[in-house]
C-alpha cells in the first residue's frame, strides 16, 4: 500500500454523501472530505455544493501559507471545477436560515503535512497525481494538494526531452520520496525505481523478435531506442531518424553482463499513444534499489535511499 493512503491527492479521494448530521460529525472529528469547487466569489471565497448544503472556503483558508505560490490569486481561482479537500470548521445559517458549512482546505493540508512529517522517509512509495509539467520536471500532488517535485532525471532510466513524453496532467502515478527537507516542508520524488530493473524489463523481450520502440537519442554511431521506460537499446542508423520517432526494431541480441540490447531499425511508424506505465513496486518503503543485473561487469547501478539523521 502507498504510504499516503490516509491523505490521497485531490481527485483520488472516494466520493462522500453529505448530510447535515454528517457535517456536524465531521466538524467534531476533523475528518477530511473532498468536493469540486463550483465558483469563486469576488472576495475569493470558494463555493461548493455538499448534498444541497452550501459549503464555503474563505480565501484565508483556501491554501496553507507555507505552500509555494499560496499568496497568488491563481492559487484560489484555479480551484474552480476541480476536486478540493477540506475539513468542516463551522456550521452556520444564511439570511434565509439555510445551513452553510464553513470549510478549510488549509486545515486539511496542515493535517496531511503533519502526518507526512511524522511518517514519511526517503524511499516511501506514494500515490501521486500530476498537476503541472515543465521542462525540468513534473509537479505532483501527493496529498490534499501538497505538491512535490519530480525532476526529469528521476522519471525513468530511459532519457526523455520533456516530462510530457511520459506523463499527462491529471495522471495518477506512483513515486517514491527521494528527499524530504522537513524545515522547508519540501519533498522531492523519484519515479524510475518503481518501473523495474534491467532484468525485469529485458525479460519481456527476446532476440529475434520485432517490436515497437521510440527514438530517444540520435548519435553519429547509432540511435538509442526505448523499448520500455527503463530499457533502451542501440540501433545502427540506416534511415534518417529524429528523437520522438516511432520505429519498429528487430532485436539482434540481449546481453545482461553488459546491460546492452542490440537492435536493427526496420522502418518508421506512425505516432502511437503512450502505453500505460507498468509498476514493479507499488507500495512500502525502499532502502536500496539495484537496476543492474547480478552478472553486470561494471559497478552496480543502484539507488540508496538514506534517511535523514534524527
Amino acid at each position: 500500500m502507498p504510504e499516503n493512503k490516509l491523505y490521497p491527492p485531490e481527485g483520488l479521494r472516494p466520493p462522500a454523501a453529505f448530510t447535515l448530521a454528517g457535517l456536524r460529525e465531521a466538524q467534531e472529528s476533523g475528518a477530511v472530505f473532498e468536493a469540486p469547487v463550483q465558483r469563486c466569489g469576488v472576495d475569493h471565497t470558494l463555493y461548493l455544493s455538499l448534498g444541497g448544503i452550501q459549503g464555503q472556503i474563505p480565501r484565508r483558508e483556501a491554501v496553507a501559507p507555507w505552500m509555494s505560490g499560496a499568496e497568488r490569486e491563481i492559487a484560489v481561482l484555479s480551484r474552480v471545477g476541480k476536486p478540493t479537500c477540506f475539513t468542516v470548521t463551522a456550521l452556520e445559517a444564511d439570511e434565509k436560515g439555510a445551513p452553510v458549512a464553513v470549510l478549510s482546505r488549509r486545515a486539511a493540508q496542515e493535517q496531511a503535512m503533519d502526518y507526512f512529517l511524522e511518517h514519511l522517509t526517503p524511499g516511501a512509495v506514494l500515490t501521486g497525481r500530476i498537476t503541472r509539467l515543465e521542462s525540468f520536471g513534473a509537479f505532483v500532488d501527493i496529498g490534499c494538494g501538497i505538491v512535490a517535485m519530480l525532476p526529469i532525471e528521476h522519471i525513468s532510466v530511459s532519457r526523455i526531452a520533456h516530462p510530457r513524453e511520459r506523463f499527462r496532467t491529471g495522471q495518477k502515478i506512483r513515486a517514491a520520496v527521494w528527499a524530504f527537507d522537513r524545515e522547508a516542508r519540501r519533498i522531492t520524488l523519484t519515479h524510475r525505481e518503481l518501473l523495474g530493473t534491467w532484468l525485469e524489463n529485458a525479460s519481456r523481450f527476446r532476440p529475434g523478435e520485432t517490436v515497437r520502440g521510440v527514438v530517444r537519442t540520435v548519435k553519429e554511431y547509432g540511435s538509442f531506442i526505448e523499448l520500455a521506460p527503463n530499457l533502451s537499446g542501440l540501433a545502427e542508423t540506416r534511415v534518417p531518424l529524429t528523437a520522438g520517432d516511432g520505429v519498429s526494431v528487430y532485436i539482434k541480441s540481449i546481453r545482461s553482463d553488459r546491460m546492452k540490447v542490440k537492435l536493427q531499425v526496420i522502418e518508421k511508424l506512425p505516432p502511437a499513444p503512450p502505453e500505460p506505465l507498468r509498476y514493479q513496486i507499488t507500495g512500502g518503503v525502499l532502502e536500496r534499489w539495484t537496476y543492474s543485473p547480478p552478472d553486470y561487469e561494471r559497478e552496480p547501478v543502484e539507488t540508496v535511499f538514506t534517511s535523514p539523521s534524527p
